[in-house]
Formats: structure tokens, sequence, C-alpha cells
């Protein structure tokens, strides 16, 4: 079998002009280049560019996947948004990295897997991940959270390293989120125990509670914001209040227990026995629900 590799890049806030475009097909003719996006498979040879200058020169997001199990995702957001310090905090090893170029931080999230090989197209996993990107945008680090997971599993952290600030809504993923840890292989064991118990969730505002924030707002502020909705063609602006609400109100609601990576995998692991033991259960009685209408009606020979 040939091997396969697929790369996918997007701009989302601003699209490609004629020239980029021009010059990104001297590195890929065949690619298929629109003003938003540059996608180009190989089934023999490789990519000529360096996705990581690429990403820092033009695009927003960037994925590759290949038949020898290698996956990468990419995302880039404005550094008034994510700052790089954060991004630190759970980008902790090979597996998840964070750099900061211009305006901007990127996020290099990773999976190495030579038993775990994609047997499909990589057409619209990008799609379905990107939107992660936006709701980093707005403050949520559950993207983040579940990149030190993958650094957990992958050994890149210490058993005794505490775990960063724990994110609400791990026990509800989007389907963005879902994608993401789907796509890095992130154990759905190691999920469900990091999301066990879970902090407060302030990730969308109710209107009351919008209303009171809004409220409590110095009125500089809101002159601030409003002339910039006026004045400037911001699309992170709703991103950026959002965040600033997160940041509030995950301030007020006190310290989470910090638990460890070697007690998250200890936590996993029993998951995954109590799964399987469960499993043999259900294998069981469904067996014996099966086997009861030969004991109540044997045949005769």
């Amino acid at each position: 079998m040939s091997e396969y590799q697929y790369y996918e890049f997007v701009a989302v806030d601003r699209p490609l002009d004629q020239g980029q475009m021009e010059r990104l097909r001297v590195l890929s003719p065949q690619a298929a280049i629109t003003p938003t996006s540059f996608v180009s498979t190989y089934h023999w040879g490789d990519f000529r560019g360096d996705p990581r200058k690429l990403m820092e020169q033009h695009f927003d997001g960037f994925l590759h996947l290949a038949t020898w199990g290698a996956r990468r995702v990419m995302l880039r957001l404005p550094a008034r948004l994510l700052p790089l310090e954060v991004a630190n905090r759970y980008c902790v090893g090979d597996s998840a990295r964070a750099w900061t170029t211009g305006n901007h931080v990127i996020l290099d999230l990773s999976s190495e897997d030579e038993e775990g090989g994609w047997a499909y197209s990589g057409e619209g996993l990008l799609a379905r991940i990107i939107q992660v990107r936006a709701e980093l945008a707005s403050g949520d680090l559950r993207t983040l959270y579940l990149a030190w997971l993958a650094c957990v599993q992958a050994e890149d952290v210490g058993p005794n390293e505490p775990e960063p600030q724990v994110p609400p809504g791990l026990d509800g993923l989007s389907p963005s989120l879902r994608g993401l840890a789907e796509f890095l292989r992130v154990d759905p064991d190691l999920c469900a125990a990091a999301a066990a118990s879970p902090p407060p969730d302030t990730a969308v505002p109710s209107a009351a509670q919008a209303a009171r924030w809004v409220a409590g707002l110095p009125t500089a502020d809101k002159d601030a914001i409003l002339l910039r909705l006026l004045r400037d063609d911001d699309p992170h602006l709703r991103a950026e209040l959002l965040r600033r609400f997160r940041d509030q109100s995950a301030a007020g609601n006190g310290a989470h227990v910090r638990r460890t990576a070697g007690q998250l995998l200890v936590a996993a692991q029993a998951r995954q026995v109590e799964r399987r033991r469960e499993a043999v259960q259900r294998q069981a009685a469904e067996y014996a629900r099966q086997s009861e209408p030969r004991r109540r009606h044997p045949r005769h020979t």
C-alpha cells in the first residue's frame, strides 16, 4: 500500500491575496488553493513547504495526517486573546507546544502512533475541529486542557506534576472539542477521569449573569467597547468580552483541588477496568437470554 499524507491550511481572519496564492502554488503545484484554504495530498513524495512558517505568515489553522500514524493540528490566535504564558501552562511536552510570532500565538498539537494509522481521507477533519479556535479565543480553555491530557498520555508529564487550571465544561465537550480529542487520540477514559470533578461552569453567561456583569463595568470601559464596535471591524470583540467575563467569574469561584497526572492516569485505568467488567457482564447476560429458549425447548433426536 502506498503511503498517504494530507495537508490542509485555512485562513479565518484574513483571506489570502492573489500574490500569496501564487507563491503557495510553487510549493505544491497539485494543491487546491482558494483565498481561505490550501489543501494538498500525497501518495508519493512530501510537501515542500514548512507548515510552521506558513502558519506564522498566512494561516489560522492547519491539519496533517499520514498513514504511518502521524497527526498534527496547529491553531493561530491573536496574542491579546491567548497570552503565551497561559498556553505554556498546558503545552508542556512534545505533544503540545506553543510559541509567539508577531501579534499571534500558535499552538502545535500532535500525536504519533505507528499502530494507529489513518485509513481514510483527511477531508472534513479540520472543518470539524477549527471551531475550537473561536472557543479558545473567547476564554474557553478546554482545548488547552485536552492538550495537557495529550502530554500526560504521552508521558511528557511526570506522575507527580499537578494539573493546571481546570476549565469548566469538561463533562460536556462541544462537537469540535470531541473531534480534536479523537484526532489526537486522547483516551476517553482519561477525559472522563478529568471531568469527574469539574469546577463550576462559567462557560456561557446567562442573560441575568451577562446583565449583572455589564452593569458592573466602569463607564469608561463601556464607552471604549461601543467606540470599537462602531469604528473597528474586529472579528474578536465578542470573544475578548467573553474572555473577560470568564476570567472574572473563575477568579470568584475559588481554588479547585489540583490533581496530579499520576492520579488521573490511575483513575482512567480504573474506569477502563470497570468499563470492561460491565461489558463482560452484558455479554454474559445476552448469552443467557439467548440460551433460555433452548433450555426450555431442547431438541429431541
